[in-house]
């Protein structure tokens, strides 16, 4: 796991100190060591840079940007059959001078060429050089699970592992683009393949980009697409034959991700996912896993005792992290700095800390995200289920009548229901899909925050919606189930943007390398050709998963709501964070920066804090742009 920057000038006037800037703030995801690459052809001069997080091959011989003849490397990643298709390629006639699978990137690449990628299996950013081609290869993992930055303007383009890299070029220019504020807003993130940036984009999962030096031309060229697997038949198999079948893919990928020269750890929250990947992987080691888990009691956030149980029952060797909400609290003034594209899912806040706490012991850390997209886990997909159909029998007068209702009723008002996980939130987004119950917006309404009329009154200027996958027509109509539908839109939008961008930042702020072991693609590949029955039945979300699980822990052990990274947002705002709220959402600071409807902000902040605690995340929402803008934009 590393950190990579680089730049194609074909002025030819950047040089290797502006390379060796630019790896510079990437220091946290590689302190192991760095390297830097200057190649001054023809028609351009590249630059390419890294740092290094030793996992694979410790020694000299690991170290990038790495040559073969014509070809020169700049990776972050792992590709955990490295040692398979290094036998392969032996056979062929290879030498190897290390053990590291980077030196086997570049082998198979001389080999086979584009079409090596076709049998890597893991997560990796490319950036490759062949010099005789005259041409540079971006390539990005199937899932998407490291980023690659890409800015392109005036005859220069940079790339990077995070965009603070281009801050350091003298010729990057840093404007915002409204259209994505705009769709921060709505999501909480950026979406793929947009950037806070104009003339910067992120390099697609599943894509690789080829920059023709001669002629300065490129060509974005998808290689896996998940919609290749849902659009196809599903599986003649039994429950039990998928079971076995399912069973025997994970344990697969979890063993591949076993595999490094560095401790290795599991964080272990005690719900079904993380639980597969540990009771998996610790049945089939002769030495005790080491798992991790996170508790912030006095803000209700602890799982540990769940965790416990399992960790005890498995037999692993487990640490429990119990941190205060003051050292909660503390986090939030870095995240700007280390999201360094407006992010604002605050369960980065305990996995930054549970990262933190795991580099003390580990190098490496499996993290069982994926598991929900996959295998059908989310309580949307129940909602679908259970309230598509329903809805839509409902005249449409009736149900404007019931979002009006709602509309005048605060969550805080509604009994029970207003101490359940995530209630709130879900109250509001509730009362856009009533006025219109199909698959897409009802997908929409539990995926923003602000829907396209409210963000009229948000933003200043003029705006146009961008294009995510959301509006995605590739699934076939006979393969669009509702839960096949949701999921592959999740897997591209909510577990990309969201789900695995928190993950990397929070592990790569500590030097910790995360793995992603239900994201072998070899995984979705099979699950989305499985029956929806066995992925949700009558309520019952990741059947197949928990069957499995159930195999190694008593269903007892796991029998409980989803508990999630909650973290009490609208007491914070209220109490702990209430000074942050006025400092960087005031009057003066909201009409001076131009960006947002002061009037819309401060109706915000009445509602909020005159009691509906459902506006909370909007308002965090605002909070974490303006930390962000203060940070990369004024500074």
């Amino acid at each position: 796991m590393c950190g990579i920057a680089g730049f194609i000038d074909f002025h030819k006037k950047s040089t290797k100190s502006n390379i060796q800037s630019m790896i510079e703030p990437l220091h946290h995801r590689g302190p192991d060591g760095e390297g830097t690459s200057l190649f001054k052809c023809k028609n351009t001069t590249i630059g390419f840079g890294h740092k290094r997080l030793s996992i694979i091959d410790l020694s000299k011989t690991g170290k990038q940007p790495m040559a073969l003849n014509h070809l020169h490397i700049t990776y972050n990643g792992e590709i955990y059959n490295y040692q398979d298709i290094k036998n392969e390629l032996i056979e062929l006639g290879h030498h190897f001078n290390g053990k590291s699978d980077t030196e086997m990137i570049l082998h198979a690449y001389a080999e086979w060429g584009i079409k090596a990628v076709e049998r890597f299996i893991g997560m990796f950013a490319i950036a490759l050089f062949d010099e005789k081609k005259q041409e540079v290869v971006f390539i990005r993992d199937r899932a998407g699970v490291k980023p690659l930055f890409y800015y392109k303007k005036n005859d220069l383009i940079l790339f990077a592992s995070e965009l603070k890299s281009f801050h350091q070029h003298p010729k990057f220019e840093k404007k915002l683009d409204i259209n994505a504020v705009a769709a921060y807003m709505q999501y909480g993130n950026v979406p793929t393949p947009h950037c806070i940036f104009k003339n910067c984009t992120k390099i697609k999962p599943g894509y690789y980009l080829k920059i023709d030096l001669k002629n300065k031309s490129q060509e974005e060229i998808q290689y896996w697409n998940v919609y290749n697997f849902y659009n196809k038949p599903k599986l003649n198999l039994s429950f039990q034959e998928a079971k076995i079948q399912t069973k025997e893919i994970l344990k697969s990928a979890f063993n591949f991700r076993m595999i490094a020269d560095v401790p290795v750890g599991v964080f272990l929250s005690g719900g079904y996912d993380s639980t597969t990947v540990t009771s998996l992987i610790q049945t089939q080691s002769t030495t005790k896993v080491k798992t991790f888990t996170i508790g912030v009691p006095d803000i209700g956030l602890n799982e540990a005792p769940y965790a416990r149980d399992i960790a005890k029952y498995l037999g692993t060797e487990h640490t429990e992290i119990n941190c205060t909400e003051k050292e909660a609290i503390e986090i939030i003034k870095d995240l700007p700095f280390f999201y360094d594209e407006p992010f604002a899912d605050s369960s980065a806040i305990p996995t930054t800390l549970v990262s933190k706490a795991a580099r003390k012991d580990v190098t490496v850390a499996l993290s069982a995200d994926g598991g929900d997209e996959i295998f059908g886990g989310y309580n949307r997909y129940d909602y679908m289920h259970r309230y598509g159909k329903t809805l839509n029998l409902i005249p449409q007068f009736i149900r404007k009548i019931i979002a009006n209702t709602m509309g005048n009723i605060s969550s805080e008002n509604i009994p029970i229901l207003k101490n359940k996980y995530n209630f709130h939130n879900r109250y509001e987004r509730i009362k856009t899909f009533l006025e219109n119950p199909n698959k897409k917006e009802i997908m929409l309404s539990l995926s923003q925050q602000f829907s396209n009329e409210q963000m009229k009154n948000i933003i200043k200027s003029e705006f146009q919606s961008l294009p995510t996958m959301f509006q995605s027509k590739e699934m076939l109509e006979n393969f669009k189930s509702p839960l096949s539908y949701m999921m592959a839109i999740d897997f591209q939008t909510y577990m990309l943007d969201d789900i695995l961008q928190k993950v990397d930042r929070a592990t790569m702020t500590n030097s910790l390398e995360a793995r992603e072991p239900m994201l072998d693609h070899r995984i979705l590949e099979f699950a989305a050709q499985l029956p929806d029955e066995y992925k949700y039945q009558n309520g019952l979300k990741k059947r197949i998963l928990r069957d499995i699980t159930h195999d190694y822990i008593p269903k007892e052990f796991l029998d409980r709501p989803k508990m999630g990274f909650a973290i009490p947002i609208a007491k914070w705002l209220k109490n702990e964070l209430r000074e942050h709220v006025e400092e960087y959402l005031n009057k003066d600071r909201i009409e001076k920066q131009g960006i947002f409807n002061w009037d819309f902000i401060a109706k915000l902040k009445i509602d909020f804090f005159g009691g509906r605690k459902e506006y909370d995340t909007q308002l965090w929402y605002f909070l974490m742009f303006q930390m962000w803008h203060e940070r990369w934009m004024e500074n």
